[in-house]
């Protein structure tokens, strides 16, 4: 078989740029109708009158091509200059709108100012609305090539007849034409088909063709996608989606979701195939593969990357796993895994087989990671426990490295556990594929509490003294633990110093206090290698440590306490108090320690104690009661004054002073909420002190001077 191959002037071919038809395409590609070389394309049979006219791109050569045209027989060149686009975007087959010119140098025609058009107005053929029934005379063949060429006496076409007014007509179709069915239709078979005339020279042929069984079949399928009109539903019969418009729901398309079964009729429309008649059916109905119970063991030999870009193959994974007949790799897809946790190649994985009833194809799914595989692997593994929890993901305080560690719910091996704040957990650090300056937590398993230490204890047991007791309440900054206290011991002869925290105490009932002799060994941190007391317990109580005093003032969650002695005050934090707050009074005898936190010393694990447990002053009754005034009154009163205590001067019935003042404090007091300033004139008693026998005023009571008066005006409040 002779081929015709192309002119070598073709080889040359410069594009006309002097035709003015050229010329005013290029200037404005919109223009139809052109004077120029009319005569000629008169002469042209079935030129349109219109000037412009329609084909298909039929071949592209380096930088020309030729069009077919679609309302005539014939295939014009054009050079890719003459195309209004980009050319390497331009694909064989594909509809185009063109002008008819003549190239001034050889007379042939060709086409100018192309333009590519919406494919869906434009058809070569004209096919019949109306379907016809036929029967088929002749099969169509798939043609075998020999030497890459087919024999030119055959042309693979079948034949179908049908009969029209009494007359018996004969139609070739090709395989292509073929549509509804696997399988092409045999010899006497009846079929439905379409009339194809082409527009070009008016020969006729049958086309989508169909089997007369299938075209009254239903078929089945899940709704795999629903744009705003139209939709499409993978079939169970066939590997294939089919086309839908929301017009062949019978029901209420609103009601219709993804993932929906239905069963539905097959039409053609515009030579392609469209479900018709779609009804809903009942929930799992549709099966498209069996799954084997059976789980298998294998291992990861191909992952599937992770891309925003739309995968070529849609199961682009793979898993080997062992037979009697010897190792077989398996596919897998991105929703085959049970869950989301990061698989890696070489894991060591259980699944399970399925088998698609449409094409016999196997894959692996409902895939799960195994915990024996980082005994193979020998990858790294850090432990941690969650700090802080949002909506679908947190951050892990690391036990191996001073980091939290963002981390992602989807990351978890166990599916069913839900993360709470504190649950240690066992980890992979890997970068973020988002962000390859952040590295994450991947492939995390939860453990029992107390898997996870951030120290390494070291075996020498020590004895110290507590130095500094650590706050009992924590602090918001970034030391959660608070403020931690000290212990001073001796370490060869030297004298040495660590911190410790109220967690490491080992009997939170028996916490040490200022003085008390403890053991502890040393705890040294896996991230930052600081050292701290851990292990801590009380060896020996400092019994000669312990206050008493009254409460002499109480703010919002402070206060002060006065000494036994009346001598100074002595701060505190409710936090130190042994009981509830709201229970102390000013004047209550309390027993207390004394500790050393920050720079300043304050009163720690604070009892309440019963009345008259602290020994009161003897009264000195030869002095009966007196009459004096509050020449300074206490600092709590007038806080820039250095002293604590205040003082009263005893006077006589003339007003002039008596003796030396005496001090008091809030154990003076008769109504211990009555805070006398300066020059208030007070009722007194003296008392003697049994521990040095010095004189202060007690039983102090103001004298107040009431006036009657009317009220004058009130204005507002």
């Amino acid at each position: 078989m002779s081929v015709k191959k192309p002119s070598p002037q073709w080889k040359k071919f410069q594009p006309p740029v002097q035709d003015p038809a050229i010329l005013a395409i290029h200037q404005d590609p919109s223009l139809v109708n052109m004077n120029i070389n009319a005569d000629l394309q008169q002469m042209v049979p079935g030129f349109p009158r219109g000037g412009r006219e329609t084909g298909l791109i039929d071949k592209k050569q380096h930088s020309y091509g030729f069009i077919q045209c679609c309302d005539r027989d014939a295939r014009l060149f054009f050079h890719y200059s003459e195309y209004n686009g980009n050319v390497e975007t331009l694909k064989i087959g594909e509809p185009v709108e063109f002008q008819m010119s003549f190239d001034r140098r050889t007379g042939k025609p060709v086409a100018v100012g192309v333009v590519k058009v919406d494919p869906s107005g434009l058809l070569p053929e004209i096919l019949s609305e109306e379907k016809v029934q036929g029967t088929i005379v002749q099969e169509a063949k798939q043609l075998k090539q020999k030497n890459g060429t087919v024999p030119a006496a055959q042309d693979g076409l079948g034949r179908v007849t049908y009969v029209h007014n009494g007359e018996c007509f004969f139609l070739p179709y090709g395989l292509d034409d073929v549509v509804g069915t696997s399988t092409a239709p045999k010899a006497g078979d009846d079929v439905l088909f379409q009339i194809a005339t082409d527009k070009r020279d008016g020969k006729i042929r049958a086309r989508n063709v169909e089997s007369l069984e299938s075209a009254n079949q239903r078929y089945v399928g899940v709704v795999c996608s629903m744009k705003d009109t139209f939709g499409f539903i993978e079939r169970a019969d066939i590997v294939k989606e089919i086309f839908f418009h929301y017009s062949e729901f019978k029901g209420d398309i609103s009601e219709l979701i993804l993932g929906d079964d239905v069963s539905f009729g097959v039409q053609i429309r515009n030579n392609k195939e469209v479900a018709v008649e779609i009804e809903r059916l009942p929930e799992g109905t549709v099966i498209f593969e069996d799954i084997a119970v059976e789980p298998v063991r294998g291992k990861v030999l191909k992952t599937i990357k992770v891309s925003n870009r739309r995968p070529s193959e849609a199961l682009a994974g793979r898993i080997m796993y062992e037979t009697p007949k010897g190792l077989i790799e398996i596919p897998f897809g991105e929703k085959d895994q049970r869950g989301e946790c990061t698989l890696l190649q070489g894991d060591t994985v259980e699944f399970q087989i399925a088998t698609d009833r449409r094409d016999k194809l196997q894959r692996a799914t409902n895939i799960a990671l195994l915990e024996e595989t980082f005994e193979y692997t020998g990858e790294t593994r850090e432990s941690g426990v969650v700090a802080v929890l949002k909506d679908g993901y947190g951050f892990i305080y690391c036990a191996d490295r001073d980091a939290r560690m963002f981390f992602h719910f989807s990351e978890f091996m166990d599916l069913t556990y839900s993360p709470r704040l504190q649950d240690e957990l066992q980890f992979t650090v890997d970068q973020d594929a988002s962000q390859p300056t952040r590295q994450v937590a991947t492939r995390i398993k939860h453990l029992n509490k107390g898997s996870v230490s951030f120290i390494n204890i070291l075996p020498p047991v020590y004895i110290g003294t507590i130095d500094k007791e650590p706050s009992t309440h924590k602090n918001q900054g970034k030391n959660k633990d608070g403020e931690p206290g000290n212990i001073i011991y001796d370490y060869e002869g030297t004298i040495q110093q660590i911190p410790y925290y109220l967690k490491e105490v080992t009997d939170q009932n028996s916490v040490p206090h200022f003085g008390d002799k403890v053991e502890f060994q040393i705890g040294e941190a896996k991230s930052t290698n600081k050292k701290e007391a851990v292990k801590v317990k009380v060896v020996l109580r400092n019994i000669a440590g312990r206050c008493l005093g009254y409460i002499a003032t109480l703010k919002e969650n402070y206060g002060f306490i006065e000494t036994a002695d009346h001598e100074k005050e002595v701060f505190f934090h409710f936090s130190s108090f042994n009981g509830d707050t709201n229970d102390l009074e000013l004047g209550d005898e309390v027993e207390y320690t004394l500790a050393r936190k920050s720079s300043k010393v304050s009163a720690e694990n604070i009892r309440k104690l019963n009345k008259l447990t602290i020994s009161a002053d003897e009264i000195v009754r030869d002095k009966g009661t007196l009459q004096g005034r509050i020449i300074r009154p206490m600092r709590i009163v007038n806080t820039e004054q250095e002293e604590y205590s205040g003082l009263v001067q005893a006077m006589d019935d003339d007003g002039n002073d008596v003796d030396e003042p005496y001090p008091y404090g809030i154990t003076s007091l008769a109504d211990k909420r009555d805070f006398l300033q300066k020059d208030d004139v007070v009722r007194f008693q003296v008392a003697r002190a049994k521990k040095d026998g010095s004189l202060r005023a007690v039983n102090i009571g103001a004298l107040r001077k009431f006036i009657r008066a009317k009220v004058d005006s009130v204005k507002g409040q």
